[in-house]
């Protein structure tokens, strides 16, 4: 019996378009031999959109893919469009109206991916879960007396008793699927008020976790650490903006920020979750043929264990850690010369072969 799958496709804006159809590649090649079968649908929705139209996606855009099983993006963002504009017209509309809180970013040193900290050679494997869906990244503040010697601007964080529960919840539950232990990201002797709330409500949570081992970290420190020895963490737990960073602090440890994906969960499935790599749009080598699909297809392994198919999830793993691991092939990023299809047809042959 072949189970079906009905998946949105954003490829977004510059390097986006060209590692998605690697990624879909990829998963139709799994498919074929887990028996599942996958129907895409294309939304044009990205920076040259917003530049023709108004707009980076139609104001029924939500409704559109509202019933998929799952969100795949490639990238947003483009220089003749402000940052704030791409990202507040399309990522976070979507992340908030399909409750996606939890954004879940694996930190693995791959075996042929060197990292540029000493310490990364051998067992990095750690994960952040950032808070997703409020925290620093409010919308609501604002600017007075523009132009003038009195401008200022106010910019609200916003924490919920609701929401940080359920993502400390959703940490310590990782964490007793991993080694046990959570670090949590603060900076409660700078920020008095948001900072010691969280860690109030991380102390609860550990108090009903009396399994998993935890510490809190002050940002600052944690930066720090993970640089200087990335190998002594399990699971990272952080507010939107903490997380945010400390992930692409992470992602650039591994080795190279253009293989790390991130998964945007909705944990109790009401709404899709979207699956995204970290590396942005590149305009400097759009076009060229050269981006890395890698962080895509490690994405397509997140979709498929959230849609229920761990094994198939697994085997795209291997595949590309086995082509790393036994090949010299690589795309520019990673110090090779491979195109992006010379290194996707490695992987499928990788993935084929096994």
């Amino acid at each position: 019996m072949t189970t079906r799958h009905r998946i949105a496709l954003i490829p977004g804006d510059g390097i986006g378009t060209e590692v998605l159809p690697p990624a879909c590649a990829v998963l139709d090649a799994v498919g074929r031999r887990h028996g599942l079968a996958f129907a895409y649908d294309t939304f044009d929705w990205s920076c040259q959109r917003y530049l023709t139209e108004g707009a980076m996606m139609p104001e029924d855009g939500l409704g559109l893919i509202r019933h998929h099983d799952a969100i795949l993006l490639g990238a947003v963002g483009w220089p003749t469009v402000p940052d704030h504009v791409s990202l507040w017209g399309l990522l976070i509309p979507i992340r908030r109206q399909f409750q996606q809180y939890v954004n879940l970013r694996p930190i693995k040193v791959l075996n042929g991916v060197p990292s540029p900290v000493t310490k990364a050679t051998t067992g990095v494997d750690f994960v952040v879960v950032r808070e997703n869906v409020e925290g620093e990244y409010s919308e609501i503040g604002g600017r007075l007396n523009r132009g003038f010697p009195t401008e200022m601007a106010v910019q609200e964080a916003v924490f919920t008793r609701q929401g940080t529960e359920r993502i400390l919840d959703y940490a310590f539950e990782m964490a007793r699927t991993r080694q046990g232990e959570v670090v949590s990201a603060t900076k409660s002797n700078g920020i008095v008020h948001t900072m010691p709330f969280w860690d109030e409500l991380v102390e609860e949570t550990g108090n009903r976790f009396p399994d998993v081992a935890w510490r809190q970290e002050h940002i600052d420190a944690l930066v720090a650490k993970i640089v200087l020895d990335p190998s002594r963490f399990d699971v990272i737990v952080g507010s939107n903006l903490f997380g945010d960073i400390l992930s692409d602090l992470a992602a650039a440890v591994a080795g190279s920020i253009g293989i790390a994906p991130a998964a945007n969960l909705n944990p109790e499935r009401d709404h899709p979750s979207m699956f995204e790599p970290v590396h942005g749009s590149a305009p400097d080598i759009a076009s060229q043929g050269i981006a890395n699909p890698l962080g895509a297809i490690w994405c397509a392994s997140m979709m498929l264990d959230h849609l229920g198919h761990p094994e198939a999830a697994i085997e795209i793993f291997d595949a590309f850690a086995t082509a790393l691991a036994t090949t010299q092939v690589r795309t520019p990023d990673l110090g090779g010369s491979a195109t992006t299809k010379e290194f996707t047809n490695l992987i499928l042959h990788t993935l084929t072969r096994h």
